[in-house]
């Protein structure tokens, strides 16, 4: 029987990102079968595969480190002991399952060779070469070496289901892995997965999600009850258990800004970081059982104790929704003269949202483009680095314009996006003209009208660069604005 895997799985196996999986498949290499891939046809486009560090998903997986802060508990990618047991015990019970299925197949042929004998016997004429050919095909089967790089992938699959197991979300068909013993909904946000959730520890039962198959496991005690009918129907709490083995999950995920509800979370400031005399970077971190849900991309507003406010976009990642980055430029009014001058590390801060309309489009796998136009990179960030985390498209290109008088102050992000990404491409511009951004496009890309744009930046600004690229031929719908004024 062909050995199946998902395309998560056959991506960490073969040491690739699953968006070059999906390429691969699109050109007629590898074939799928439901959404899986077989693990010859993963062999034969990948035939090395080792079980030592192989490249390019070890440097996605640190990208997605890198984002968090650093206060996350890097323990918590190795299994507890109790975890670790269980795993061992699914996988042993699963060996034994297999042992026993061989042992009947064994079986099977002793009397499928044996009625081919009774036929032979009773009929010279009707089976005897079908039944000399099986007793040389049963005798070869113990001396035919197996081939090494099948071995060494089924090792390989074994070693990483000890350390980490798949979560298959029902209906939307999402994939991603429960690492080490983080439970199932930290798994899933730091995947870039919309779960519903409130206090993501166990009070308020916003969580809750139905178990289709497989075995969890929970990790931490939760005061919210579940009913006896929900307990026969498989339903738990996913911030307080992690996966055992591989788990399908039915729950509802946020397709779209609206299905995300509007909160306020009362929290304090992180960090000031300035960049020159006229920009800062304000890291905000809002407590541990009240994290902000919300799309790459959309903005929150931030309001100081004494009731000044804006709305400024989000400059990170949602798989953290709990440390927030905003850029503030200085200006003449009252609200940046106290970010400035008067805030500080720790001071409480009223944090509301999320709003806006400008997220990735998560189902293009196509090629996208990212055009930040001076302080636009703030939500382009946010989209760039939700990408990287739900891993489906092809590729990446930013072009970032900032002013004659300004800089490139994410430069460092930027470059390590480039150097650790293979589809990856960022382009730093200054005072670019539109005329001479097309023109570098049609120069860049292999076909710049089948690519994805998304364009951030100070209104007057993105509309000419949004009208320049309609005037080219890229159709409407596979163009997403934001102004950042």
């Amino acid at each position: 029987m062909t050995q199946l895997l998902s395309l998560s799985r056959a991506a960490r196996l073969a040491g690739v990102t699953r968006a070059e999986i999906q390429k691969r498949i699109r050109q007629g290499e590898m074939q799928t079968f439901e959404g899986q891939v077989a693990i010859n046809d993963l062999l034969h486009v990948y035939p090395s595969v080792s079980l030592e560090k192989t490249g390019d998903l070890e440097r996605v997986e640190q990208i997605k480190a890198d984002a968090l802060p650093r206060s996350h508990d890097e323990d918590t990618r190795l299994p507890s002991q109790e975890v670790l047991v269980s795993r061992i015990r699914s996988l042993a019970k699963a060996l034994v399952q297999r042992i026993a299925r061989v042992d009947a197949l064994e079986t099977l042929l002793d009397e499928l060779q044996q009625q081919l004998d009774a036929l032979a016997t009773s009929d010279p004429q009707a089976a005897p070469a079908l039944s000399g050919w099986l007793r040389e095909r049963r005798a070869a089967l113990g001396t035919e070496p197996v081939e090494p790089a099948h071995t060494q992938l089924l090792a390989k699959d074994t070693f990483l289901r000890i350390m980490s197991a798949s979560v298959k979300m029902i209906p939307s068909g999402h994939e991603f892995f429960v690492d080490g013993n983080e439970s199932i909904l930290e798994a899933a946000v730091r995947s870039g997965l919309r779960l519903s959730y409130g206090c993501a520890n166990g009070n308020c039962g916003e969580c809750k999600a139905r178990l289709i198959s497989g075995e969890v496991y929970r990790i931490r005690e939760h005061d919210y009850v579940l009913s006896e009918r929900e307990k026969q129907m498989g339903y738990l709490l996913s911030c307080s258990h992690t996966a055992v083995t591989d788990i399908q999950l039915e729950a509802a995920e946020a397709q779209s800004p609206a299905d995300l509800p509007e909160q306020e979370i009362q929290a304090q400031i992180r960090k000031l970081e300035p960049q020159g005399e006229g920009l800062l970077l304000v890291h905000v971190q809002t407590p541990r059982t009240n994290t902000l849900r919300f799309m790459a991309g959309q903005r929150a507003r931030l309001q100081l104790g004494d009731g000044l406010e804006r709305e400024l976009p989000i400059a990170s990642c949602p798989c953290n929704g709990r440390n927030l980055l905003f850029s503030v430029r200085r200006r003449n009014d009252a609200f940046s003269q106290a970010v400035f001058e008067t805030l500080r590390p720790r001071q409480p801060i009223t944090l509301s949202g999320p709003y806006g309309n400008f997220v990735l489009a998560e189902d293009a796998t196509e090629p996208a483009v990212f055009i930040a136009l001076d302080d636009g990179i703030a939500p382009v960030k946010s989209l760039i680095e939700h990408a990287v985390s739900i891993d489906s498209i092809e590729a990446f290109h930013l072009y970032w314009s900032v002013p004659a008088t300004q800089m490139h102050y994410h430069q460092p992000w930027c470059r390590a996006l480039r150097e650790t990404l293979d589809n990856f491409a960022y382009t730093p511009l200054v005072e670019a003209a539109c005329a001479d951004l097309l023109a570098l496009l049609e120069s860049d890309l292999e076909d710049f009208k089948a690519a994805r744009y998304y364009i951030a930046g100070p209104s007057s600004a993105m509309l000419a660069v949004a009208s320049t690229l309609l005037e080219s031929g890229i159709p409407e719908e596979r163009l997403a604005t934001e102004a950042v004024d």
